[in-house]
């Protein structure tokens, strides 16, 4: 299936890739993953675990940052909460902000950094006004696009107990097979129409179909396509609400508030249905199961598209990078206006 699929999109027209973090990006090809040894293979794992022994490396766990503190225009360090004991630290150089595209512009937010506007409805005293802190939220989206399969080839037979067990004891003892993999083995990068710039469509092809809320496989074999829309022009925010570092900030992504958006996931289910309908998937495609055939006009694709979408948990850009006044970070990773 994983072959097929990428022969689909050949057949299609589209090129073919090796290496879609390579020199081409666009076309269909083998999934990348962070698998090393059979297991999962983070960040940490790579590059944190093996300094942890190193005598200037301290790794505080169990913490939440409370604040950067400044002195005038200058992080000095952090405070943070321990075990419900505040604690400071001092830093011999630079403060690097690594929270993620939530925890980075609510921790910048609650130091007094951000649109002071903000900051005055929160109660928190503006240390530097920097209005673009927490704007410009963005994420992928995508939904399933599933199918059922005509040959027996898809990981709905794997689902059993007793496929499950030999999988399960078959990683234990060589660290192989299904179990060492995430099942996303093929993929796409393909542009929706003449004229864009770079590939704005990403696929995820999965061989098994199952209900949206993954508690449960469809009956017999079939597949799904994640397939979303990557360049995205709806935009929302991230906004402190309280000094209270425990409480939350507000989120608003605003999805699907831009028409071309929405045009763009209208783009994904038919030409999706055009690469799958290619010879090489002639053996194994099966019944549409969702969207659904009779969804075809525009307002129908929309109404299935607000209803089945959902995160592919990649938000980001709420510290923005550039020399534009919403612009919070520069080239060189720097707060503007901040040392």
């Amino acid at each position: 299936l994983y072959s097929a699929f990428v022969q689909a999109g050949v057949d299609a027209g589209y090129m073919e890739t090796k290496d879609y973090n390579g020199a081409h990006q666009e076309g269909f090809g083998p999934m990348h993953m962070t698998v090393k040894n059979g297991r999962r293979w983070s960040t940490a794992n790579a590059y944190l675990r093996p300094a942890m022994a190193r005598d200037n490396l301290t790794v505080v766990t169990h913490a939440q940052v409370h604040r950067v503190l400044l002195d005038g225009k200058t992080a000095t360090g952090v405070r943070y909460e321990q075990g419900g004991k505040v604690h400071e630290v001092q830093a011999a150089n630079e403060v690097i902000l690594s929270a993620g595209s939530i925890g980075s512009p609510h921790l910048l937010q609650l130091s007094g950094i951000g649109n002071p506007e903000v900051l005055e409805q929160a109660g928190i005293e503006v240390e530097h006004a920097l209005p673009g802190v927490g704007e410009n939220l963005q994420d992928h989206l995508e939904f399933y696009f599933q199918f059922r399969c005509n040959q027996p080839v898809s990981l709905n037979r794997k689902l059993d107990w007793w496929n499950k067990f030999k999988i399960g004891v078959r990683w234990i003892l060589r660290k192989d097979g299904l179990g060492a993999t995430n099942h996303f083995e093929s993929c796409g990068f393909i542009r929706s129409k003449a004229g864009v710039e770079w590939p704005d469509l990403q696929y995820h092809f999965l061989p098994a179909a199952m209900r949206y809320d993954g508690k449960e496989a469809f009956s017999g074999d079939g597949f799904q396509l994640h397939i979303g829309h990557n360049k995205p022009k709806s935009r929302g925010f991230v906004h402190v609400q309280s000094a209270d570092p425990k409480q939350s900030p507000r989120i608003r992504f605003n999805y699907l508030q831009h028409e071309d958006d929405r045009e763009g996931f209208r783009d994904c289910v038919r030409l999706t249905r055009e690469i799958i309908n290619q010879p090489a998937m002639d053996a194994y495609r099966g019944a549409e199961i969702q969207p659904g055939e009779h969804i075809t006009s525009d307002e129908d694709i929309d109404a299935f598209v607000r209803q089945a979408v959902e995160s592919a948990y990649h938000p980001s850009c709420t510290c923005k990078m550039g020399t534009d006044e919403l612009a919070v970070v520069d080239p060189e990773t720097r707060v503007r206006g901040l040392d």
